[in-house]
């Protein structure tokens, strides 16, 4: 339903935006015709929000003397994702080391070193195939791996098949083709049935052991090729949740030189695998599944197994590890396994805690290493230093940082300073000779940073220019309110402006909710600045990053206290600043677009509100949506719980709405589907409120937001148009005379 940090073994997306709360566009300096001089300082065009490139995923080499890192071209590129080189010590330019055919869209990603450094391993989609490549190091171009299964499953085959045999063939073949009719009729109808044969595979990811002589890889079942008849004959029925095609995990004996040596060895865990980490030794693999068909919509279903390398057949189930685990780690001694699940307390999905597993555990008794922990751990980046301590990656309010906690679950999780706001993709090699990061802050750049020892001031490498040349940046203050009870904090951007005048103010709500804003460069919010508004990013109630208490109190309440939360931070910014109470808007994407809806029949204070991808009635958007069960925990399955499902439906307040409304939806969306946007124009169309609604084909939840926040899309303008579309709906309500009073409108 909205995005969030959920606690899933991907956590997809979480590195982009945070968690889908942006600003926009607004008419000004960058919305007419005197745009800026490419030369001069100035903040971001639209048009220079299609050049903004994005970097992520360093990894230190085994020596420890180059960092492997990912460079994704802008939009106006393409798009695509390129794996680049830089010096450790900084004194080289980083250099590109992949290069994608003109036809194929999506780059290369997924990079890891071989254990011994000589070569890099990634994937790409070349031809008809995501395909595993080696890249020596030593020269030449990245090679495939010719990586074919027996398929497990041949649909075409079932005893309910469709076409059957002997079916009639195409007309077109039947009336055009003579001779292969009576090739049909005659001896090849004679011929046994061919054997099957060993088909290539998609692959969904990967592990090389440590030791270098095992590769572990999982990829779906492919494609028969009577399944690829069955589709081109258009007998193409779905059987919801009853699919045979699932994700399964092999294991590949490697030779010295990198190639494989035999075949693919199937591990007989149960699909769908969602990944492996090998141990120290090489000798065993930590593996996570979930169970296929949607059965996760029922409730947390996720399992871990272990698997002896030497004995791939008889994996043991890991019992004790809960059915929320996201990621999985081996200390370095392989005596425990640590691994983050969803906390014991009554939180939302995604509400991760860090556990550990001790071999010895007496009956696999789990041990609580964050518990009372008033942040967010996750498990994205887990490192053991050499004194034994665990180190993990903790949201902190507005600050992303890494932390360090005992194995024993014995003291409160440690920050560790890097001097940034935001600590993104931290890395070290097996030997920990030095440690790699993206260091991100709310009004500088990016820097691709390097250090010997954790802790040691940021070494900032030579990578390629992100950004055009003479953008400005804004950097944001932390501001803090009181609201139920509670400390609620946001981060202020000002613009440029003359002593004693107001500016305009755009609030942004940020996705989820269980999601939050950090104080992070967003080139959005240097756009919206550029317009000459201040612009607030609130983190209300239900926010990540604050403790248990403050992510579980909206639980059964959207729209209600943290509604309140948003509004008194409207009220703590207008007391503070020099903000004009009659120029006011609001906008958000995901939970920020849901609470746009709640703000549209709630209060009359904006002067133009905008929803991205927003719920608007419980009751639909539940039965629609991918998945359930992060809803579920809000307010319960809406048919038992009539009058709360409904008090949280902004569609509820529709008839009391009056501000001016823009809906900005994908087509393709399956996390909050267009039906949403289609409901809430309707509703508001027929009660006389301007609304307008922008949908965009091809577009799912996420990448929408991407391209419309300004990071790399490979759709090469609907994020311009739906900042343009915004600039102008935002721009002319501005302008409009009349509307809201700078006193507040008692909420309904």
């Amino acid at each position: 339903m909205r995005i969030s940090s959920a606690g899933s073994a991907l956590r997809a997306l979480a590195c982009f935006v945070p968690f889908f709360a942006a600003p926009s566009v607004v008419p000004g300096q960058n919305a007419g015709a005197s745009s800026p001089s490419a030369t001069q300082p100035h903040y971001p065009t639209n048009e220079d929000l299609r050049h903004i490139k994005s970097m992520g995923l360093p990894l230190l080499s085994p020596d420890g003397r180059q960092v492997l890192f990912t460079v994704t071209d802008s939009t106006a590129d393409g798009a695509k994702a390129h794996l680049w080189l830089a010096a450790s010590d900084g004194q080289e330019p980083a250099r590109q080391i992949t290069f994608s055919p003109p036809a194929e869209k999506g780059g290369e990603r997924g990079a890891q070193w071989a254990p011994d450094g000589s070569a890099i391993y990634f994937v790409a989609r070349r031809g008809e195939h995501t395909q595993l490549f080696r890249l020596d190091l030593r020269g030449g171009e990245g090679s495939p791996y010719d990586l074919k299964v027996m398929p497990a499953v041949d649909e075409s085959k079932e005893k309910d098949a469709i076409p059957p045999p002997g079916a009639e063939k195409p007309a077109e073949k039947r009336n055009g083709d003579e001779s292969a009719e009576k090739k049909d009729a005659g001896g090849d109808a004679e011929k046994k049935p061919a054997s099957p044969e060993a088909l290539p595979i998609d692959v969904s990811g990967y592990a090389p052991s440590p030791d270098g002589k095992w590769l572990a890889l999982w990829a779906r079942d492919p494609e028969t090729p009577g399944e690829k008849k069955e589709k081109d004959a258009k007998a193409d029925a779905e059987w919801v949740n009853n699919g045979k095609h699932m994700t399964r995990l092999y294991l590949a004996a490697l030779k010295p030189d990198g190639s494989i040596d035999g075949a693919l060895r199937n591990v007989a865990v149960p699909p769908d695998v969602r990944g492996a980490k090998w141990s120290q030794a090489s000798d065993r693999l930590l593996v996570l599944t979930e169970p296929p068909n949607d059965l996760s919509d029922l409730g947390p279903a996720a399992k871990a197994f272990l698997v002896d390398a030497a004995n791939p057949d008889h994996p043991s189930s890991l019992s004790a590890i809960p059915p929320t685990v996201g990621t999985m780690a081996w200390s370095p001694d392989e005596g425990t396994i640590v691994f983050s699940a969803k906390t014991p307390e009554d939180a939302p999905p995604g509400y991760d805690e860090l556990f550990a597993l001790p071999k010895e555990s007496p009956g696999e008794k789990i041990v609580p290493l964050s518990s009372g922990f008033n942040g967010q751990l996750n498990g994205m980046a887990l490192f053991f230093a050499a004194d034994g301590s665990l180190i993990a990656e903790a949201g902190m309010g507005t600050h992303l940082t890494p932390v360090r906690l005992s194995l024993a679950g014995s003291r409160e999780p440690d920050p560790i300073d890097l001097h940034a706001s935001v600590v993104t993709g931290l890395n070290t090699n097996r030997n920990q000779t030095g440690w790699v990061w993206v260091a991100d802050s709310g009004g500088e750049p990016e820097k691709l940073c390097y250090a010997q020892h954790l802790g040691d001031t940021c070494g900032a490498l030579q990578s390629p220019a992100l950004e055009p040349e003479h953008l400005r940046t804004a950097k944001p203050e932390l501001v803090r309110w009181q609201s139920g009870g509670f400390t609620v904090e946001g981060l202020l951007c000002m613009p440029d402006h003359a002593e004693g005048a107001k500016v305009p103010l755009v609030v942004d709500v940020h996705g989820g909710p269980f999601g939050a804003w950090e104080d992070r460069h967003d080139v959005f919010a240097d756009f919206l600045v550029g317009q000459g508004w201040a612009v607030l990013h609130p983190n209300p109630r239900g926010s990540s990053n604050y403790g248990v208490k403050f992510a579980a109190a909206n639980k059964n309440d959207l729209g209600g206290g943290d509604y309140q939360d948003v509004m008194a931070g409207v009220d703590a910014v207008l007391a503070k600043y020099p903000v004009d109470p009659s120029r006011m808007a609001l906008i958000g994407y995901s939970y920020g677009g849901e609470m746009a809806g709640f703000v549209e029949g709630k209060t009359d204070r904006f002067r133009a509100i905008v929803s991205g991808a927003p719920v608007i009635d419980q009751f639909s958007e539940y039965g629609t949506e991918s998945g359930s069960w992060y809803d579920r925990w809000y307010f319960g399955k809406p048919w038992e719980h009539l009058d709360d499902a409904w008090k949280q439906s902004p569609l509820s307040g529709a008839a009391h709405a009056r501000t001016p409304f823009m809906l900005i939806q994908g087509q393709s969306d399956t996390t909050d589907p267009v039906g949403q946007s289609e409901e809430m124009y309707r509703a508001l169309r027929q009660e006389g409120v301007a609304v307008e609604l922008v949908t965009y084909p091809r577009e799912n939840h996420g990448p929408l937001a991407i391209g419309f926040f300004g990071r790399p899309s490979t759709e090469p303008w609907h994020g311009f148009d739906a900042r343009q579309r915004l600039v102008e709906f935002i721009g002319k309500n501005f302008a409009a005379t009349g509307g809201p009073q700078s006193a507040p409108t008692p909420a309904r």
